[in-house]
């Protein structure tokens, strides 16, 4: 279904009546045309910054990146997934907090897609004391608050297209400016095209989608992400608000939840293996090559099977007895297992997150661009400080 990189086990196929997808709709399906912002996926792209633009900052050693929501989770999810990679120190803030770092020479990236994001203008309007910073905006090509602020301390201004909205620019300039000076290849992330015409991919695709709509309709509409791989929990995190903001209409929707793996083994898996039967599950581990061997001097008899283990093996035969038990109890699952930490490997997984989430918005028959209610707390909050 996907590269070398990832080995992805679908969810049980079953027949399933009444929901179906065809898959020559779908390579017929004019994606681009219909979903612009997946051009961003895509090598043919074209960046509102040149290499040239960003060349000044490359010498900086810390950054500090200020956003929200999907102005921020992607290039977080990035850096955490790619840190050994990357020799650049990187600060997020992607909510209000009490006390800002204010380093005497940081790069401060903002990110709004509006430019009137309230908690990313307060953020930067905390930081600005320090002269010796630099600041890069990325914002819309509009009269917005960002913009304004910009032209007035003569920050660089990068625009934020107008057609990508934040859950989906992860492979915009919002994720892509950012990962080139981590030091990335912003380019081996693009895996729309390949994916898209790999054989097999849509079957498995639709199969994953078929399933999770027929789950939902049997009223297990709780999404169980269980991550075996600490390095990966701000990739769900970026997943957690990409399904739950496209999909959470008009009385629909999935409810994504982070477990932490094996830990959560001693405090929620009772739950999960005989509580209510509204959920179904993803586990998700990453392979290790180097891994924290157990001392067999201090391995007492009663315990030799620990013997000349290291800690990444017995978490994957922790992953592998719960999924034994899982299929056991006929608890629906499927699993990732991924071979290599890159670039490409990362590209993979935001692409089928995304073509997942707009076929089950389609299924649900919702917009997966908006989010009306949101926009409603924003309106208040205004009017409560314009009051106080």
């Amino acid at each position: 279904m996907f590269s070398k990189n990832i080995t992805f086990t679908n969810f049980k196929k079953k027949k399933i009546k009444n929901i179906k997808i065809k898959k020559n709709n779908l390579i017929k399906f004019d994606w681009l045309k219909s979903y612009p912002f997946l051009k961003s996926f895509t090598k043919n792209f074209r960046y509102s910054y040149t290499k040239k633009d960003i060349l000044k900052y490359k010498s900086f050693k810390d950054f500090r990146l200020i956003g929200m929501g999907g102005s921020v989770l992607g290039t977080e999810a990035i850096y955490q997934f790619l840190k050994h990679r990357i020799k650049k120190n990187f600060y997020f803030y992607n909510n209000l907090k009490p006390e800002l770092e204010n380093k005497k020479k940081m790069t401060n990236i903002v990110v709004s897609k509006s430019g009137e994001t309230l908690e990313t203008i307060s953020n930067f309007n905390i930081i600005l004391n320090n002269n010796n910073n630099k600041n890069i905006v990325i914002t819309e090509n509009s009269n917005n608050y960002l913009r304004q602020l910009s032209n007035k301390i003569k920050s660089d201004v990068f625009e934020h297209k107008n057609y990508i909205g934040g859950r989906y620019s992860v492979l915009s300039e919002v994720g892509m400016l950012p990962s080139e000076l981590m030091g990335l290849n912003e380019n081996k992330f693009k895996k729309f095209n390949y994916l898209i015409k790999k054989k097999g991919f849509l079957e498995n695709l639709i199969i994953n989608v078929e399933n999770i709509i027929y789950f939902v309709k049997k009223n297990k509409k709780n999404s169980i992400i269980l991550n075996y791989d600490e390095k990966s929990e701000n990739f769900f995190k970026w997943y957690q608000q990409l399904t739950a903001e496209s999909l959470g209409k008009k009385s629909k929707g999935i409810t994504p939840i982070i477990s932490s793996m094996p830990k959560d083994n001693h405090s929620l898996l009772q739950l999960y293996l005989d509580g209510p039967k509204n959920c179904f599950f993803t586990f998700f581990n990453v392979s290790s090559k180097s891994s924290n061997e157990l001392n067999n001097k201090f391995v007492l008899q009663n315990k030799k099977y620990l013997k000349n283990k290291n800690l990444y093996k017995i978490i994957v035969a922790q992953q592998k007895s719960t999924e034994n038990i899982f299929r056991k109890k006929n608890i629906p699952f499927r699993s990732f297992n991924v071979h290599r930490r890159d670039e490409n490997t990362l590209g993979e997984l935001f692409c089928f997150c995304v073509l997942e989430t707009i076929l089950l918005a389609k299924a649900f028959k919702v917009n997966p661009l908006d989010q009306p209610s949101v926009e409603l707390i924003k309106t208040e909050t205004k009017r409560l400080l314009g009051n106080s």
